[in-house]
């Protein structure tokens, strides 16, 4: 039997205690990986380990996948009508919404982000995400089409089958709720890894499953690496679609193990490099506010993070004034403080490649205007950072951070601007701030980006699709559009009374 993780939070905004399974949740239990061995899980505001969760393999994936495939087969799929996933999903949220505390606590210990942005944000994200969900379980509706008078003609959306799904550390409740909830509503089956830096919330909503009622086999939880059981998921040929969240390099293996296997549908949710366009008649104020949020929140470490912020010359010294003054306001520190802006990195690992690109940076001749060192003596804290005079080429300027770091350069047009906003690989989300109603729209249409934000930053819906262009990524989460990644149209035409000569 796996073991349980047990821990008594005592802290200024959450006192209670937490028990979560610690194994793979396979076929609707708890259990032990096949070869026994465990992952550490490290608290990043401290550094130590907090607990050990079972170590799952290729073997583990197989069980998961036919436990999948079983219950795919026999009670859900075509065997659960819509209002039977629907009140499955609402009860998930209802549970969700109970614990509701506790899920934040869990990505506060686990994930470093404070407890009150993932109360506020992430928690009630996924259970409003959930329930988005719930709601088009008996609403994915086909098309009858005129072909003629002697046939009947019309097609299915029918779920896909088996589906494999792969979740990041940095917003690990938010992505399992937007993964898990189109394919659930569609009747897919799930088999998902989570990160093996933050898999404590997951665990946790394996258990929240379960007691909702989900029959065996519907949701299957595989820890493990990703170089070995992600590999393994993209690789096998059980697992009819694949959705990963991270890195554009690893999509790109994911894409290419899924092509020389059984060519399984893959979407994927990349990386990004957003820019952030202050024009001179902004609302300066509001944009420096929104600017700071949209580089900062979860510690930077954010896909859409608006890390290229472009001034225009008129206003640049006063917005950078303004912006390095609000930047010194956020509190680096204990999640659980309710004071803290800004907790650790998710890991050692993060916090040396944000630090490596700040070396970097200092080396090629930019500025850093604020920041670029460590805070504290343990943990994985670090300041805030903003660079200046800084250059098209630069590593900080094309390279995904993903870290509290921004590059803030001056632009002279509007020409200019859309041509800085492009010059990049990504195209996940961009900003654009100004008072001029026309001149904003006229931006954010030629910008290359899946999302485009005027005025406000970060802001996510679960019934507003995201996803990015070029090299952020393949199909779209969210709202009506990520039911067609769970889905396969299927045409049936019916002979009425046509007959053959």
């Amino acid at each position: 039997m796996p073991e349980t993780f047990i821990h008594k939070f005592d802290t200024p905004v959450f006192k209670g205690e937490v028990n979560v399974p610690l194994g793979l949740y396979i076929n609707g239990k708890f259990v032990d990986g096949s070869n026994g061995t465990t992952i550490e899980v490290i608290n990043p505001s401290t550094g130590r380990v907090i607990t050990k969760i079972a170590e799952g393999t290729p073997k583990d994936l197989d069980l998961a996948v036919d436990a999948a495939q079983k219950a795919f087969d026999t009670t859900w799929g075509l065997h659960a009508n819509g209002v039977q996933r629907s009140r499955l999903l609402n009860k998930l949220a209802d549970l969700m919404e109970k614990e509701a505390d506790t899920l934040a606590a869990l990505e506060a210990i686990d994930n470093g982000k404070t407890f009150g942005w993932a109360r506020k944000a992430d928690v009630d994200h996924s259970i409003r995400c959930i329930r988005y969900y719930a709601g088009w379980a008996d609403k994915i509706l086909g098309q009858t089409i005129e072909t003629s008078e002697a046939k009947l003609t019309y097609t299915r959306h029918e779920p896909i089958g088996v589906v494999g799904q792969i979740i990041p550390w940095n917003f690990p409740l938010q992505m399992l709720a937007w993964k898990i909830g189109p394919a659930l509503a569609t009747g897919c089956t799930v088999v998902m890894k989570p990160s093996e830096f933050t898999p404590l919330s997951a665990l946790y909503i394996a258990k929240l499953i379960d007691e909702a009622g989900f029959p065996a086999g519907v949701f299957n939880l595989v820890n493990g690496y990703g170089h070995i059981v992600g590999q393994a998921m993209a690789e096998h040929n059980g697992i009819e679609k694949i959705a990963f969240t991270g890195s554009t390099l690893v999509g790109r293996r994911i894409m290419e193990a899924a092509a020389k296997s059984n060519l399984k549908k893959v979407t994927l949710e990349l990386g990004g490099k957003s820019p952030s366009i202050i024009f001179d008649d902004a609302d300066l104020d509001q944009a420096v506010k929104w600017a700071a949020f949209g580089i900062y929140y979860n510690h930077g470490q954010c896909c859409c993070a608006g890390s290229r912020i472009y001034v225009h010359e008129k206003v640049y010294d006063e917005f950078i004034r303004r912006f390095t003054e609000h930047t010194k306001t956020l509190k680096v520190g204990d999640p659980f403080d309710p004071d803290v802006f800004q907790g650790p990195q998710v890991s050692q690992q993060q916090y040396d490649r944000i630090m490596g690109y700040i070396k970097d940076g200092k080396e090629a001749g930019a500025t850093v205007h604020y920041g670029g060192e460590r805070v504290g003596s343990e943990g994985y804290f670090m300041q805030p950072t903003i660079f200046t005079d800084v250059k098209p080429d630069m590593r900080i300027v094309q390279e995904e951070i993903f870290g509290p770091v921004c590059v803030v350069a001056k632009f002279k047009d509007d020409d200019d601007i859309v041509k800085f906003a492009n010059d990049s690989v990504y195209g996940l989300a961009a900003s654009v701030y100004s008072q001029n109603v026309t001149r904003a729209l006229s931006t954010a249409h030629k910008i290359r980006a899946g999302t485009v934000w005027v005025n406000v930053a970060n802001a996510l819906y679960p019934n507003v699709p995201f996803g990015g262009f070029k090299q952020s990524g393949i199909g779209r989460e969210l709202g009506q559009y990520a039911l067609d990644n769970y889905t396969a149209v299927k045409a049936v035409q019916v002979n009425l009374h046509l007959s053959l000569d």
